[in-house]
């Protein structure tokens, strides 16, 4: 991550904005792109799906892995050249498990108008070497 310039900062201010932290912000390339021309939507659920692990296996203080998304809906189309962010919020930690709303915005052309692409409910749950389910380091759950 870079940190954003002072105009990027002024405007982000002005602008109703993201909930949560930045876990992820990457540019979007060609190679991304579908048979339209826009960004495919796989690559943005990876995306997220990315930046849920580094927000979840933080808080959790080990491997996790995603065992849950729910409630996705794309609201607008990313290009080539957008900057791609993706931010994490927990919203439940359980025993051995973090559910984390996850939102996804995007900067049209790498510094025009921010706006909404698409948001989600992961799931994660912390794994052992063995991949089975272990408890969440206490401060976790806090």
């Amino acid at each position: 991550m870079w940190p954003y310039t002072t105009q990027e900062a002024e405007f982000l201010r002005a602008v109703p904005g993201p909930a949560g932290e930045l876990a992820v912000r990457v540019l979007a390339m060609p190679a991304d792109t579908n048979p339209h021309g826009n960004i495919f939507g796989g690559w943005i659920m990876s995306l997220m799906d990315s930046a849920g692990a580094i927000s979840a296996g933080r808080r959790a203080n080990s491997r996790v892995v995603t065992v849950a998304v729910t409630d996705m809906t794309f609201m607008a189309p990313v290009h080539v050249g957008d900057v791609v962010c993706c931010y994490t919020d927990i919203t439940r930690a359980g025993t051995t498990s973090l559910s984390l709303h996850i939102e996804t915005w995007a900067l049209r052309g790498g510094n025009g108008q921010r706006f909404k692409v698409t948001s989600a409910e992961f799931t994660f749950v912390a794994v052992d070497d063995e991949g089975n389910p272990c408890p969440l380091d206490p401060l976790a759950r806090a």
